[in-house]
């Protein structure tokens, strides 16, 4: 009996000491990816072995968050492993403070290499822990006072609206919301729609570059240049954008950009980051003060000061960047407006659903949002998994949520189109 539970006890610690999950499968190295001269259909092929998803099942819902590729999990696990053998080794004397902690260091590397994706210099950007993060680091920071308006839209996410909601109860500013219209597939109408609501009191414009329900792909642009000629302050939630679209800050023209990229960049969970023009960042007050909280000649560095974090998920981050570069912005963005195209004309010829997203070329992208007659959302969901294994995702009660990725394929875009076909 007693060496029967000897045996337990062994085979349960064995079992502890292995690995939870392998990397010894060296094809997610991003050589492969540089290497790689396949024709189109086998290089997404290549791709989609650079994930750890599991076979038969097929993910949807990258507008709640993206899988990490194996790289960037690799990289990000093994420095974590690395610290907690080498705790000992690593000081501050020799620089190498950061190897154990975040949120104290300027980490310049990968703000510049987010700097050269969405076009701003790396002291215009903080690494913060999501979009919610920066859209309330710029409601505290900025200088409001009573009887101000703040003006979102009706289709915030709610990460995308409670700080402003905050903001005007505290302060006694007004708090508006633009009515935005469904489905949008005119730019001027969305334009129309928020100027309608703005006045001489109006300080402050916060609304989603992508609409996160509808994915939505907002004139940016035009509302900025239009709100910069009248005075008024511009945030844009940028949660669903960056790796979806192209992003270029100085282009649009926005005041402050914020961004989760563990959703389309790919990027490990927790991985955000927030822009604030140079020429206003000074008046935006610290929301977290730590040794920096003054720091005039690096404001990007100043606001991103949050004390112990976890390093491993600096580098995961970083690692998740350069996959991105690897594939190349242009290819990566292209094969999601494809995958996208491909979901809505399947849609649009069956009479028995109706697209709630745009489907203005220049107003969507990656997310497609429909309903199927006499379905709720959450049965749609359902009905997807139980036929398929697809993942897509309910928004509503009559809503059903579908995003597409490089990692996705035409041929699971053909299966959800065959379950939706069959319940006609």
């Amino acid at each position: 009996m007693s060496n029967r539970r000897d045996f337990i006890r062994k085979s349960a610690f064995s079992a502890l000491s292995l690995p939870l999950f392998s990397f010894s499968d060296t094809s997610f190295t991003l050589e492969n990816l540089k290497s790689a001269t396949l024709d189109n259909q086998d290089y997404w092929k290549l791709l989609r072995k650079q994930f750890a998803l599991k076979e038969g099942q097929t993910y949807f819902n990258n507008g709640t968050i993206g899988p990490t590729s194996n790289f960037a999990l690799q990289k990000m696990m093994d420095h974590m492993t690395h610290n907690a053998r080498h705790a000992a080794e690593i000081d501050y004397k020799d620089g190498s403070g950061p190897e154990l902690l975040s949120g104290y260091f300027p980490y310049e590397k990968l703000r510049k290499k987010l700097g050269e994706i969405i076009n701003a210099d790396f002291k215009e950007i903080s690494l913060t822990q999501n979009a919610t993060f920066g859209m309330n680091y710029v409601a505290n920071g900025l200088n409001l006072k009573e009887g101000d308006e703040l003006l979102n839209t009706n289709q915030e996410h709610g990460g995308g609206f409670a700080a402003w909601q905050l903001l005007a109860k505290r302060r006694g500013c007004i708090y508006k919301q633009a009515t935005m219209p469904v489905p949008a597939n005119d730019p001027q109408d969305v334009i129309d729609a928020i100027f309608s609501e703005v006045t001489d009191k109006t300080k402050v414009i916060a609304i989603p570059h992508i609409i996160s329900a509808y994915g939505v792909v907002m004139p940016v642009k035009e509302l900025c240049a239009e709100a910069r000629k009248r005075g008024i302050f511009t945030i844009l939630d940028g949660a669903q954008c960056v790796g979806q679209v192209k992003v270029d800050v100085k282009e649009i023209g926005c005041d402050a950009y914020y961004s989760s990229l563990h959703k389309w960049l790919l990027a490990p969970p927790g991985s955000g980051l927030l822009y604030i023009r140079e020429e206003v960042v000074s008046g935006i007050w610290s929301t977290i003060a730590s040794y920096n909280w003054e720091n005039e000649e690096d404001h990007g560095f100043r606001l991103m000061q949050n004390g112990t974090g976890n390093p491993g998920l600096i580098v995961g981050y970083d690692a998740a960047v350069d996959f991105f570069n690897t594939v190349g912005e242009d290819r990566w963005i292209g094969r999601i407006k494809e995958l996208g195209d491909y979901l809505r004309d399947g849609l649009k010829d069956m009479d028995h659903v109706t697209i709630h997203s745009s489907i203005h070329p220049e107003m969507c992208a990656g997310i497609t949002t429909y309903s199927v007659k006499g379905l709720t959302g959450p049965q749609l969901q359902k009905t997807m998994w139980e036929k398929e294994k697809l993942q897509p995702r309910s928004v509503g009660k009559e809503i059903l949520r579908h995003s597409v990725h490089i990692y996705n394929s035409k041929e699971e875009i053909d299966k959800a189109l065959k379950v939706v076909s069959d319940l006609a």
